[in-house]
């Protein structure tokens, strides 16, 4: 009976263990098949360290290596660096309350300064755009702008001081100090004088005293000869450098003895000059009524006597350049004259109408345009202005009476 118990025990124990291994093996094959093939690989042992005696790991992959996100080969692939970008053109800065466009306007625009007075020389204010008509070769302009300049001055003092006669150089000398006077601390003066050729004496300077200390050089005269014509036309040549409106205040006899240039070649630098006006001063006026009265005519360079015909002929080509330019020439008799006279000079300067027009005639061709402005009341007819008194006043316009319509070299 025990035989059989242990008997039918051992039956049963060989059976429960044949089931539990047949368990085993189930659980083990299920389990192989949810393990990744990678993860079997890593649970491999590795063979130990030379070094330590550690398990050596493989050297990771190249960057780019296994495409799973589990154990530690999993890194990231190197991204693909890329070219950069083209520079971007800078693009100017763009100031407030301008365009974002441009334009190109080839006609051209004529600027013409004028001045008006009354007979005795004072400055007719208040006037409007409407008081102005303006006309080019006889035909009538459209004023564009008009404005009235009140503003500093930028002019050249050329002086005649050359061994000619002692009361030239004397009243040349008085003519410019009252020029000087007259500056103020804004404008911009330049000093030259004359003989056979033009010197420099100060160049553009603020400075009052520099321009009297320029005067002060003028004591020992040294050549006898006047070459106005080769002076004006050096000194027009160095305004066409500086911007803007410029003026020639030229204190002379007016006599030119031996210049290179004929009055020709001078009027027409004249013409083709822009933005200058120029106001001459006579000086001489009382030696040569003196010698005159006497029947003889004034000396001059070395004592050598100039001809009346030679000094109206001056005279007349000082009115020229003037009214070219759109200034007003002078002929002092008396040296109390001469205070007065830059006063009025000064005020011309510093007071004037500025028109500008685009011309019906927009043509570059070279050719010389004849310019006339006129002064009329708002509705065309004549204008009146009163002096302090009440009493009726003429009134004087000084305008350039042209300009060559050539291409801008600015």
């Amino acid at each position: 009976m025990l035989a059989n118990f242990l008997t039918r025990n051992r039956r049963s124990s060989s059976q429960d263990l044949a089931t539990w291994m047949l368990a085993a093996v189930v659980s083990l094959s299920l389990l192989c098949s949810v393990i990744p093939a990678s993860a079997q690989d890593q649970s491999q042992t590795a063979p130990p360290d030379s070094d330590n005696g550690k398990p050596k790991q493989d050297a990771p992959a190249e960057a780019g290596g296994p495409g799973g996100d589990i154990g530690p080969y999993s890194i990231p692939k190197k991204k693909t660096e890329e070219a950069p970008p083209p520079p971007q053109p800078i693009s100017p800065k763009k100031v407030e309350g301008m365009p974002d466009y441009s334009i190109r306007v080839n006609a051209p625009l004529v600027n013409v300064d004028v001045l008006v007075t009354t007979k005795t020389g004072q400055f007719v204010p208040n006037l409007k755009q409407d008081n102005f008509r303006l006309y080019e070769d006889g035909a009538p302009q459209s004023i564009s702008s008009f404005t009235v300049s009140k503003a500093p001055i930028t002019a050249v003092l050329l002086v005649e001081f050359a061994s000619t006669n002692y009361a030239f150089m004397i009243q040349a000398l008085q003519a410019s100090y009252s020029f000087a006077n007259t500056l103020q601390k804004d404008d911009w003066i330049a000093v030259s004088y004359y003989d056979m050729q033009p010197h420099l004496l100060v160049d553009f300077t603020q400075d009052k005293k520099a321009v009297y200390g320029a005067l002060n050089q003028l004591r020992i005269p040294g050549f006898s000869e006047t070459n106005l014509f080769d002076a004006l036309y050096d000194t027009l040549d160095r305004l066409d450098r500086v911007q803007g409106k410029k003026y020639i205040i030229l204190v002379t006899t007016g006599v030119d003895t031996f210049s290179k240039l004929t009055l020709d070649k001078i009027t027409k630098k004249i013409k083709d000059t822009k933005d200058v006006t120029i106001f001459p001063v006579s000086v001489g006026w009382i030696i040569r009524e003196m010698y005159e009265a006497r029947g003889r005519a004034a000396p001059h360079g070395m004592g050598i006597p100039v001809s009346n015909m030679d000094y109206l002929q001056a005279d007349n080509e000082m009115r020229t350049f003037a009214a070219m330019t759109g200034g007003r020439a002078y002929f002092p008799r008396f040296e109390g004259e001469m205070p007065e006279l830059f006063h009025d000079i000064s005020t011309d300067i510093r007071n004037q109408y500025s028109i500008t027009y685009r011309p019906t005639n927009d043509k570059l061709d070279g050719t010389y345009r004849k310019l006339k402005v006129q002064v009329v009341a708002p509705d065309g007819g004549q204008l009146k202005v009163k002096d302090q008194k009440g009493k009726d006043q003429k009134i004087e316009v000084v305008a350039r009476d042209g300009y060559t319509a050539r291409h801008s070299v600015d």
